[in-house]
């Protein structure tokens, strides 16, 4: 039994550069940075929800929430960065724009909660200014961030 296909065209090889590279190695990077944090936040709004006791206030801050909205907050944000992150991760335009978006609501969020987590509001706010960087850098293809059309 023979089958009949007609040979297909080579597909050419995915010319890059070294910055290229890099950038899309930013990009592969940012998307699992998203799921981490995006869980991390879930985790985050399930304590705060949780247990209102749980962060201690540094001290007075004008923008007062009760910990149970932060819990809130963090919980939704999260759901929606898991979801950003899986889009960057299969290397879709919206995925791209919804993490540079959420990355930054992400530092504004992180910026109010300070006052209760203080070294994990600095550390979110550095990891989602990378991610904005990242994401807005790279000019790579769509096709997919594993190289797969």
């Amino acid at each position: 039994m023979s089958q009949n296909t007609a040979p297909s065209a080579p597909t050419p090889p995915r010319t890059s550069s070294a910055a290229g590279d890099w950038a899309a190695g930013g990009t592969l990077f940012a998307g699992v940075l998203m799921l981490v944090t995006g869980i991390m936040d879930i985790l985050q709004g399930i304590v705060g929800i949780a247990e209102n006791d749980v962060y201690a206030r540094v001290g007075d801050y004008v923008y007062k929430f009760n910990l149970t909205a932060w819990g809130w907050i963090h919980l939704i944000l999260g759901i929606v960065v898991v979801i950003a992150g899986y889009g960057i991760l299969k290397a879709t335009e919206w995925g791209r724009l919804a993490g540079i978006t959420l990355a930054a609501l992400n530092v504004i969020a992180h910026f109010l909660f300070l006052p209760y987590n203080p070294w994990w509001a600095l550390f979110s706010m550095a990891v989602s200014v990378f991610v904005i960087w990242a994401l807005a850098t790279d000019r790579t293809d769509r096709t997919d961030l594993t190289g797969r059309p």
